[in-house]
């Protein structure tokens, strides 16, 4: 990954901007309404494409991911990494079957661009899309890896643009035992792979069968589909991540200078287990954990694919079957290469890139001196509430990459004149270098003229 690319990614995205009128994105502009809300902090990351940088740690672990997958089929996925990262809220919401009062859909939680188009949150909107393409392609699987955007809170694991991964599989619908057999021949395939990880170990659960169920069968799939879908599934992601933390704790093995063992007698067993789970747009759903550091983490949601995306996307009433995944790439990366901050894996600090410049694969990051923390709180009152994003994404405006963490530690109600009071710790820290007291107290003001212009805040001393 060469400075000169980075930088000119860089440049490529601070020409994104939003001014009074007019949102100008990827040279694309947009008219601003009353229902905009994305700023230019956020729309200057559009563009990076860290997952597409060469040796940068979210672009490893896409492509042991993509290299994963093509292992499970007899014909490649077709992959989708460059899909603009602006979409209809038709695209993002309405074609996933989201309900109208979803969360997902507030302007707390969402970028919006105006009335029409916003950041996409998550790469499930592009879903449809690729289902149309691949009935003209005649390609039974895809991947997508994209940056997707979300208001959310502030700390080291946390931030508005990560990446994520989406895959799918589907097949047109075939009643004969061969059609059968070579979904079976596919599975058998991925279980004597998974044979070849002595240290594997798997909690399976089956799928709820009752009607009544969240996470029934869709009603117009047989139980053989249902089954042999949700193990070719199962098998797939299984196979993803063994070769995920395979490859970590191999490196990890052979790097060690504390053990003259073998890699084999010191890797750790990889523990895996299925849950279940309720996703909008498939149907049943589950959650695969791994059991990683004394804990089971989370580590992909999939399920089968829901009629009424196929639907969407043209196909003739009830004649596919597939089933789709979604995986974060950033949280990958951080645990499988230890970053501890994620503000790193925007870095453009030659302490970081450096350590993946010309290296390939999974292996251990090497910390280095971090800047000071310095803290300070605001306490205001208000005479209307504000949601906890909204005080978020006016830090984040403010500061940028200079805040690590900010969180709410008290908030009172006034019995006589019902205004609320919060106070909020924030966290100042420069990656690149010391702040100063100053530097600290002029950020600070700044935040505290925010509050009171955007929200009329009074400033609590």
């Amino acid at each position: 990954m060469s400075h000169t690319k980075v930088s000119n990614q860089i440049l490529k995205s601070i020409q994104n901007t939003v001014n009074n009128n007019k949102i100008n994105i990827l040279n694309n502009v947009y008219n601003k309404t009353d229902l905009s809300n994305v700023t230019n902090n956020i729309i200057k990351h559009v563009g990076r494409n860290l997952h597409l940088q060469k040796n940068h740690p979210i672009n490893n672990i896409r492509e042991i991911i993509e290299k994963s997958i093509d292992s499970t089929s007899s014909k490649p996925f077709i992959k989708y990494n460059d899909l603009t990262p602006v979409v209809s809220i038709k695209q993002n919401f309405d074609d996933l079957g989201f309900p109208k009062n979803h969360p997902g859909r507030s302007k707390s939680d969402t970028y919006y661009i105006n009335d029409t188009y916003l950041l996409r949150t998550h790469t499930s909107a592009h879903e449809v899309e690729c289902f149309q393409k691949m009935q003209t392609l005649q390609n039974n699987g895809y991947l997508i890896s994209a940056d997707v955007y979300r208001r959310d809170e502030i700390d080291k694991s946390h931030y508005p643009v990560f990446y994520q991964m989406e895959g799918s599989k589907t097949w047109a619908r075939d009643n004969s035992k061969k059609f059968f057999n070579k979904i079976q021949t596919e599975i058998d395939n991925m279980k004597k792979q998974l044979s070849t990880f002595q240290n594997l170990s798997i909690e399976d659960v089956d799928y709820t069968h009752e009607p009544e169920s969240v996470n029934c069968k869709q009603s117009h799939m047989t139980d053989e589909e249902t089954s042999i879908l949700i193990s070719h599934m199962k098998r797939t992601l299984e196979l993803v991540v063994a070769n995920l933390f395979m490859q970590r704790y191999k490196n990890y093995a052979s790097t060690s200078s504390k053990s003259n063992k073998k890699d084999e007698e010191v890797i750790p067993e990889i523990k895996m287990r299925w849950i279940e789970a309720y996703f909008p747009w498939t149907q049943p759903s589950f959650e695969i954990e791994v059991f990683f550091n004394g804990e089971w983490l989370e580590i992909c949601g999939c399920g089968l694919v829901r009629e009424l995306a196929y639907k969407n996307a043209g196909f003739p009433k009830e004649t596919q079957m597939g089933w789709a995944f979604g995986i974060g790439l950033d949280r990958m990366a951080m645990l499988l290469y230890d970053i501890p901050d994620i503000r790193l894996l925007w870095s453009t600090d030659e302490r970081f890139l450096k350590q993946f410049r010309d290296k390939e694969g999974i292996f251990k990051f090497k910390p280095f001196s971090t800047h000071a923390v310095m803290s300070r709180d605001v306490s205001f009152w208000l005479n209307t509430p504000v949601h906890l994003n909204d005080f978020m994404e006016l830090v984040r405006e403010e500061l940028g990459d200079m805040v690590e963490s900010c969180s709410l530690v008290d908030e009172f109600v006034n019995p006589k004149t019902g205004r609320k009071s919060q106070c909020f710790r924030i966290n100042y820290q420069h990656l690149d270098r010391n702040l100063t007291n100053e530097d600290v107290n002029e950020l600070h003001k700044g935040v505290e003229k925010k509050l009171i212009e955007q929200f009329g805040a009074e400033i609590r001393n």
